[in-house]
């Protein structure tokens, strides 16, 4: 499956003052790319009030990334378990492919009013490029 691509611009906000990104900018980073992705995957059938939690983050600083970059981000869903789903997104400078950073992230899909992890819906499934899961009778 194809990566999700979703490119932009780094801002002077987002720098330390050696114009390098900061830390825990990547995050964020990682966040606008998942925001895009169930963007365009709303498009595709997800319902609008699907609700997902990170439930563990980690990042791998490959190569700085500077102020005024493009940076493409790509995402790629590893993998959906009952519950959860595993992402995985890299930062590339938009010009030259290299690789800055991978960031991989367990989410949690959760019932809101019950504050609990609920099983990922198919109509999610399906919008992300998953087989839907059967139904187990007995």
């Amino acid at each position: 499956m194809e990566p999700f691509r979703h490119t932009f611009r780094v801002r002077y906000a987002e720098v330390d003052p050696q114009a390098v990104v900061f830390n825990s900018r990547y995050l964020e980073y990682a966040d606008v790319l998942v925001t895009e992705f169930f963007r365009d995957a709303r498009s595709r059938g997800m319902p609008a009030d699907v609700e997902f939690h990170v439930r563990k983050a980690e990042v791998d600083y490959v190569a700085p990334i500077r102020l005024d970059e493009l940076i493409e981000g790509r995402m790629t869903i590893e993998g959906i378990g009952n519950s959860s789903m595993k992402q995985l997104i890299t930062l590339h400078g938009a010009e030259d492919d290299s690789l800055r950073a991978e960031i991989r992230l367990l989410a949690v899909h959760v019932d809101l009013p019950k504050g609990r992890p609920t099983p990922v819906p198919n109509s999610v499934r399906k919008a992300f490029g998953f087989p839907e899961l059967e139904n187990a009778d007995g």
